[in-house]
């Protein structure tokens, strides 16, 4: 299969799609900032009396379960079951999956109520939500992302969803197809919302992106040459946050050409 992440980062910069996130009070600023800089549209909208409007507006909706409470759930199912409706992209974040039982019912419920188009998480996340018992360390991964592949697999295959998994290798796979994106920096760790901020890339790609497993390799390799981009110029955590949205601002389609390092295989 060929990935288009260049040409598609070029189309999300003419499109600018607008981005719909449920998501949790820690990151919002971020996480729109990141997609303001990459050339999206963010919103923020949670309460369950716009939630369906707003999906209807939107290219996708982006859920991330972060920081919890019932009335949001309430609107994650609301704007979850508008977007499956009327076949907009839905992006899952399931933050801390396997830490409380409580987050883990909520994951439960939200999957029930529709299919993801694209699940992105940690290597913890991935696998605690397709079952295994997984030692879990709050919303920080204890696993390396290789070591969910199969749980990532039965994902997809279960809820037709493509599922990626991030860490130091990115990897993401689409029933039997599965990619590696090997682009990031250590220091992207140290930063609180990288993860979250890539599945509101996700989400952007996704919206212009018809095919969701083309989608999450480009955002992923997106965010990790970005991160490499902006460890050349900063090197602590507090810096390395600006520096990184500016690059995402600076990417160009021929530096991911060029420069984005992703495999491919078929199981």
């Amino acid at each position: 299969m060929v990935f288009n992440p260049e040409q598609n980062l070029a189309q999300i910069r003419t499109v600018s799609p607008l981005v719909h996130n449920i998501t949790n009070f820690v990151v919002m600023n971020f996480t729109a900032n990141a997609l303001l800089a990459v050339g999206a549209s963010p919103v923020m909208a949670h309460a369950v009396e716009e939630v369906e409007d707003m999906v209807a507006i939107a290219g996708s909706l982006v859920i991330n379960i972060g920081t919890l409470s019932p009335a949001w759930v309430e609107g994650m199912k609301l704007a979850m079951k508008a977007a499956s409706k009327i076949g907009k992209p839905i992006i899952l974040d399931p933050v801390g999956a396997g830490a409380t039982p409580y987050r883990n019912a909520v994951l439960t419920e939200l999957l029930a109520t529709a299919s993801p188009t694209i699940i992105r998480g940690n290597a913890s996340e991935i696998l605690a939500l397709a079952g295994t018992n997984v030692q879990t360390k709050g919303v920080d991964s204890t696993a390396s992302s290789k070591d969910s592949i199969d749980a990532a697999r039965a994902l997809s295959l279960q809820y037709g969803s493509v599922v990626s998994v991030s860490g130091a290798t990115d990897v993401i796979v689409s029933g039997e197809k599965t990619a590696f994106v090997e682009n990031g920096v250590p220091l992207m760790t140290r930063i609180t919302g990288m993860g979250c901020s890539a599945s509101a890339i996700a989400g952007a790609f996704a919206a212009i992106q018809a095919d969701p497993f083309d989608a999450a390799v480009s955002a992923a390799a997106t965010m990790g040459l970005s991160g490499e981009i902006a460890y050349r110029k900063v090197k602590l955590p507090g810096s390395f946050q600006i520096a990184f949205l500016d690059a995402l601002a600076e990417i160009t389609p021929a530096q991911l050409a060029e420069l984005a390092r992703i495999k491919h295989q078929l199981t």
